[in-house]
């Protein structure tokens, strides 16, 4: 390898890619077209129409990824949005003949805060555990799941470690209560083969953002058969989701599902990656350990252990030097406290402070992985041994 920096180009190197990613080339590319329609898709004149048709050939477009119908499907701002409305769909419809929800330890902010807003209301909340892999304690479900069972929601993959749990099986646990299924499938898409129409589930949530569309749109899938009440009233969407729809985000959102739908060669290349900067940074750097190593994952995410590192001041040197990478979701940035969901996969507090999660794109390079581990080694060397510096002060005072 060239001692010549990476980034001697000017060119930062991001490896947060499950936090958000860039637009795609492609729809880059078409971005000057999708500036040039106006219109409102609710009105009857020709200005209208071309919002109207886009609406549409999206919707369809998703219908077709999945596996549904296109009346099951509904546009809104992203997958916060489509929790919340998921939860409390089914909080109006099913309380308080069935009042009990049931959600996995390492759910997003957006899912568990509902959650908490649900049990003010009344609710009785149940916490799934996972083992220190990250895989959902099934027997737990198995024995808590009963007649007064609302909705089991769990994660289709965690945001932070990449386990990707099993929601085909979780699904027929809680349909033979006579439960709904929900999964929060944010980091799915782009990342994994289409395997959606197993999965059974009656609600699944989406942000464009997370795979290569614009931030602000999303969608959810919602099985003709289950219940859905307006978290915002209008007659848009069939009077499912009220405002004007965001026609700028869905036209395209529209242009990369094409590439979503056809990401084999992505996902092969993400794989190649991760297993690449893995095997690397363990043989370059002592004391590393893989999170959830055992589990199934997506193909593009890394959660770290690094002994003897602070975390936040790990990711400060490395944007310092030109790399954006986090200690875990974007949501929960800024908080002093260690990550919930790597705590409830029973690491330790001191564990948890020294994670860091890297998640590839679609368009790094293995330069980038190769010069990234290359710095993470310099950098946590240096922070090692300020450490060891500052405990020997520390003793003599």
């Amino acid at each position: 390898m060239q001692n010549q920096p990476f980034n001697s180009l000017n060119r930062r190197v991001y490896l947060d890619n499950n936090a958000t990613t860039f637009p795609s080339a492609r729809l880059r590319e078409k971005w000057g077209e999708i500036l040039e329609v106006s219109g409102n898709a609710s009105s009857v004149h020709q200005e209208g129409r071309v919002p109207k048709t886009i609406l549409r050939d999206a919707r369809k477009k998703i219908a077709e990824l999945l596996s549904c119908s296109p009346l099951e499907i509904i546009f809104n701002s992203g997958a916060s949005e489509g929790n919340s409305s998921v939860f409390n769909s089914v909080f109006q419809s099913a309380f308080p003949k069935r009042n009990e929800f049931l959600i996995s330890s390492v759910e997003h902010p957006s899912v568990a805060k509902v959650a908490d807003s649900l049990k003010a209301r009344g609710a009785v909340i149940h916490i799934i555990p996972v083992n220190r892999d990250g895989k959902i304690d099934l027997e737990f479900i198995k024995k808590t799941v009963s007649e007064k069972t609302a909705l089991v929601s769990v994660m289709y993959a965690n945001n932070e470690t990449g386990a990707i749990h099993p929601i085909k099986e979780i699904t027929e646990i809680a349909k033979a209560a006579g439960a709904l299924m929900h999964t929060d499938c944010v980091q799915m898409m782009g990342k994994c083969e289409n395997t959606f129409k197993e999965l059974g589930v009656d609600y699944a949530t989406f942000s464009a953002h997370k795979f290569y569309s614009l931030k602000g749109t999303g969608f959810v899938y919602i099985k003709s058969s289950a219940p859905w009440s307006p978290l915002i009233f209008g007659s848009q969407e069939r009077a499912r989701r009220g405002g004007t729809e965001n026609i700028t985000g869905i036209a395209a959102l529209n242009i990369v599902l094409d590439e979503v739908a056809n990401i084999s060669d992505k996902i092969r290349h993400m794989t190649k990656l991760r297993d690449l900067f893995e095997k690397t940074v363990q043989e370059k750097i002592s004391g590393v350990s893989v999170t959830a190593k055992n589990s199934p994952r997506v193909c593009n995410t890394s959660s770290l252990v690094i002994d003897g590192v602070d975390g936040d001041t790990l990711l400060m040197s490395l944007d310092l030097k030109g790399f954006s990478v986090s200690t875990g979701a974007a949501c929960s940035s800024g908080s002093p406290e260690p990550s919930p969901v790597l705590l409830s996969m029973g690491l330790t507090r001191a564990e948890a402070q020294s994670s860091l999660r890297v998640s590839m794109g679609w368009t790094n390079t293995e330069e980038e992985v190769l010069y990234f581990i290359e710095t993470l080694s310099e950098v946590t060397a240096k922070l090692r041994a300020m450490g060891e510096k500052e405990k020997k002060d520390a003793n003599v005072c």
